[in-house]
């Protein structure tokens, strides 16, 4: 994997010393991606480049986010990258204000200032991402390996050659071409190899890459990049509740003792994922510049994530009478639930992106295109059910600590005849988004001051998601005889440290065999079925045409770059009717439609004010699209709840807007290093909740209804986030001898922000809003000298809302986290190198809470891992 220097307003990454840059005076730019192409040139020419270190990489990070007319930062990769970063998600996580939400430890969405995943645009060589997720927009990071990019741009505020889908920002992730380098052939290549603690397994990562530039005067440039890495995870997840109540207020239940004042959790489970996931990708990147004013590029990118996993559990719940209690210990009699999931995930993006760089006399015109498929298909994810009668178990609590302790004095291996089948599931889904979109920019000079231009453009998306999901369950025929005893196993009994002994498990092939030599031992139960199968699928067609005008004024030490862009947004949708007759295989029959135009005005200033003292500032203006689920235009009714329930989507959904401001104040440091300080704010209208109209009347699925509660994603009224950031980035050059290899590197963000509105049968006020941390940063500290390379990097955030509730009470959150990650590398020649990780050496856990932490949901532990391996480069 190739790891990043993350720099710009961030802290590094890279660990490996080489060469430092020359010190160029670098051609003023006008935007974002002009200020990283200047950063590349001026890598492109220093004398040969033996190995590029982080020296060189902050370099042009640094001027990157310097030369730039609005905020941004940026991370480059290393020739030889050194720090424990899997995928993208984790490498931008250490930019200021930006923090990642994780699966299986691993970095997977990228929140930038609290805004979440699906407000955040995702572009790959300045062309829009696809999203394989069926449930949002957001797309995922960590099927991307890191080894195959060059550079990321993280855009703050927009300038309006961008697309305005883009609250949060935009991510730029650029690949590398023959041209980003000085050689005209190099190749890589960087294996490594490591140990879990967990699960004792050792994942492995292989990647190459090789380059350069051939024909008359170099004017042909290809690099292909290659990837694998497979690791095999173990995670111990304690589910604990999300129904944290006085025993007494559950229906059904006893309390024997006089005191029923005491809050205790409805459940506890204990959850054992084994997994193996494996990355591979591919990038083709071919340029041909037939003059000094032609330029053409064909881009091709591969990428594929699989997940095969398999998941044990074992449940108590059903909590009926409860004796002998005190405020945190007791008893009660309840249901015990033996359950194993097998599941298989693959993920893939396939990209073709092609165009040009033309010069026009003094005049630019870019024309670029592409072709972007993203996928996530689930072949399987099935689960079988084994458990009790309602009353079977007796149970001793403690809740003293967490996570508590629900302890069945008679244990599943001992009585494995009580738990008899319940239900077996079979579910495959589908999700495909396919783009095809196409933009033309041409950039005029203007006589206004100095290097002074005026851009036009126009770009065409259209985009096509679609899900589809089969679900079938089946329960036990009556009459027949099917007990986990017949298809269990010993496993692993060791649990958390020791904390927990998990149960006999389940052998999913086992229970297949059995059920195949047992023909009619299991029934289809339609009915159960009928909703998950037909309610999550839709079809989702949304086509975006858009233009925008802007100016770039060089005034003397201030630049201004006023624009406004015009979007046209026109939805066709699809989806299902589910009624207690539908059948599961019925066809779209609920259409949706909405066209609708929206401007967005923007101003960047900057002001470079003297020394390496810059100011700048913005307002800008973007949106929000709605998810495609919260869009389709299903209906569902369940006439088996009282009152009805009628649970739909709403394709007359309005996007989210916002005006967004930035102020900041940066120093460059003489040599090498920032100093900044920054103010944001977003004043955001119609954000999209779901809530519960109660007491409806009308038609729905053809059905006459009255009395209904209506459950359907709103627009609330608005929304407010603000905060600040700070960033200092250093090297100790200063100090004399061998101290002057030092270094440190840190940034925090303190986030703000709430929802504004009323949720229909929910909040009313202000409430809090999804995924905001309250505290972002990163804090590291380096040495690299004589070759060798040490770094420790901690990263951390604050709680986040995942889920929100009725009341305060009932709000779901995401704990903090706060992961140390330690490397260390020697440079043997300037074309080897070898290096070590260790990674969560804090055992950080994902943990979640409803109301106040010690009302535990679940807590997820992962261990820590290391990997030691080498790279070359020549």
């Amino acid at each position: 994997m190739k790891s990043f220097v993350l720099l710009a307003g961030a802290s590094t990454l890279g660990l490996c010393l080489a060469g430092t840059a020359s010190a160029q005076t670098l051609p003023a730019a006008s935007n974002t991606a002009a200020a990283d192409e200047a950063a590349q040139a001026d890598l492109t020419t220093d004398s040969e480049i033996v190995v590029v270190g982080t020296a060189q990489g902050e370099k042009k990070a640094i001027e990157t986010k310097r030369q730039a007319d609005n905020v941004v930062e940026a991370l480059y990769a290393n020739d030889v990258g050194k720090l424990p970063d899997q995928n993208v998600a984790e490498a931008v996580r250490r930019l200021p204000g930006l923090s990642v939400a994780n699966d299986q430890g691993e970095g997977r969405y990228v929140i930038i200032r609290g805004v979440n995943p699906n407000l955040v645009n995702v572009v790959l060589n300045g062309l829009t991402l696809p999203a394989p997720e069926p449930d949002g927009r957001q797309v995922k990071l960590d099927d991307i390996p890191s080894a195959l990019i060059n550079s990321v741009i993280v855009t703050k505020s927009l300038t309006v050659d961008q697309d305005a889908n883009a609250i949060g920002g935009e991510v730029n992730i650029r690949t590398l071409t023959a041209f980003d380098r000085k050689a005209p052939l190099f190749a890589d290549a960087r294996i490594q190899y490591g140990s879990y603690h967990l699960n004792g397994g050792h994942p492995y990562e292989g990647d190459a890459q090789v380059g350069g530039r051939f024909g008359q005067n170099e004017q042909f440039g290809a690099v292909l990049s290659v990837n694998y890495s497979r690791r095999p995870i173990e995670s111990q997840n304690f589910q604990g509740s999300t129904n944290w109540r006085v025993p007494s207020a559950r229906n059904g239940n006893t309390v024997t003792n006089a005191n029923q004042s005491y809050v205790l959790p409805d459940q506890a489970g204990l959850r054992d994922y084994n997994l193996v996931r494996t990355r591979k990708g591919v990038v083709l990147n071919l340029d041909w510049h037939p003059s000094d004013v032609a330029k053409l590029f064909l881009r091709g990118t591969l990428s594929r994530f699989d997940d095969n996993e398999t998941r044990d559990q074992f449940i108590i719940d059903n909590q009926t009478v409860f004796s002998n209690q005190t405020a945190t210990t007791g008893t009660f009699t309840g249901r015990g639930s033996v359950r194993v999931r097998r599941r298989q995930e693959v993920d893939n993006t396939k990209s073709v992106q092609g165009g040009g760089n033309f010069r026009l006399g003094g005049a630019a015109l870019d024309i670029a295109g592409g072709w972007t498929r993203a996928q996530k298909r689930d072949p399987l994810r099935s689960e079988y059910n084994f458990r009790t009668g309602g009353t079977a178990l007796t149970v001793d609590y403690d809740i003293s600590d967490t996570p508590f302790l629900f302890t069945p004095r008679v244990r599943p291996n001992a009585n494995q005849t009580a738990y008899a089948l319940n239900s077996v599931n079979y579910d495959t889904r589908n999700a495909i988004e396919t783009l095809r979109q196409g933009r033309v920019d041409l950039t005029l000079p203007v006589a206004v001051g100095n290097d002074s231009s005026v851009k036009l453009g126009v770009k065409y998306l259209d985009r096509h998601k679609t899900n589809a999901r089969d679900f079938l369950t089946y329960g036990l025929t009556s009459g027949r005889t099917f007990t986990l005893a017949s298809v269990s196993y010993p496993g692993a009994t060791d649990f958390y440290n020791g904390r927990y002994i998990f149960p006999v498990r389940v052998s999913y092939d086992r229970k297949q065999a059995f059920i195949a030599a047992n023909p009619g031992v299991i029934t289809a139960n339609v009915a159960s079925s009928r909703a998950n199968s037909l309610a999550n699928d839709y079809a989702v067609r949304e086509q975006i045409w858009a233009g925008y005008a802007m100016a770039t004024a060089h005034l003397g030490p201030i630049t201004l770059v006023p624009g406004v862009r015009v979007e046209h947004t026109r939805d066709r949708t699809k989806a299902k009717l589910v009624t207690a007759t539908a059948a599961l295989d019925s066809d779209y029959n609920s259409f949706g439609t909405r066209n609708y135009t929206n401007w967005f005005p923007g101003l960047n200033a900057k002001w470079e004010i003297a020394g390496g003292l810059i100011a700048r500032a913005a307002v800008t203006t973007a949106i929000g699209r709605p998810n495609y689920p919260d869009l389709a235009p299903y209906v569902q009714v369940d006439l088996t709840t009282s009152p009805t329930t009628v649970t739909l989507g709403n394709p007359a959904l309005k996007p989210y807007k916002a005006t967004n401001y930035d102020a900041a104040l940066e120093y460059y440091l003489p040599g090498q290093g920032l100093i900044s300080v920054g103010y944001f704010r977003k004043d955001i209208d119609d954000p999209i909740y779901t809530g519960t109209t109660v007491n409806v009347a009308g038609t729905f699925a053809g059905q006459a209804l009255t009395g209904i509660n209506r459950v359907q994603p709103l627009n609330v009224d608005s929304a407010k986030l603000e905060g600040f950031e700070a960033n200092l980035q250093v090297r100790f050059t200063f100090l004399p001898g061998a101290l002057d290899g030092f270094g440190i590197a840190a940034n925090y963000a303190r986030i703000t922000g709430h929802g504004e509105g009323t949720i229909p049968g929910g909040r009313s006020g202000r409430f809090p809003l999804f995924l905001q941390s309250r505290d972002v940063g990163t804090a590291q500290i380096f040495y690299e000298k004589y070759g060798l390379a040490a770094r420790a990097a901690y990263s951390y955030r604050s709680r986040y809302l995942d889920t929100i509730g009725a009341t305060a009470a009932t709000d779901q959150y995401t704990d903090r986290n706060g992961q140390l990650d330690l490397n260390l590398s020697y440079e043997v020649t300037p074309q080897l190198t070898f290096f070590g990780q260790a990674l969560n050496l804090t055992d950080a856990p994902w943990r979640r809470y409803i109301g106040v932490p010690n009302q535990l949901v679940e807590r997820e532990r992962y261990g820590y891992s290391f990997r030691w391996g080498a790279q070359l480069h020549y």
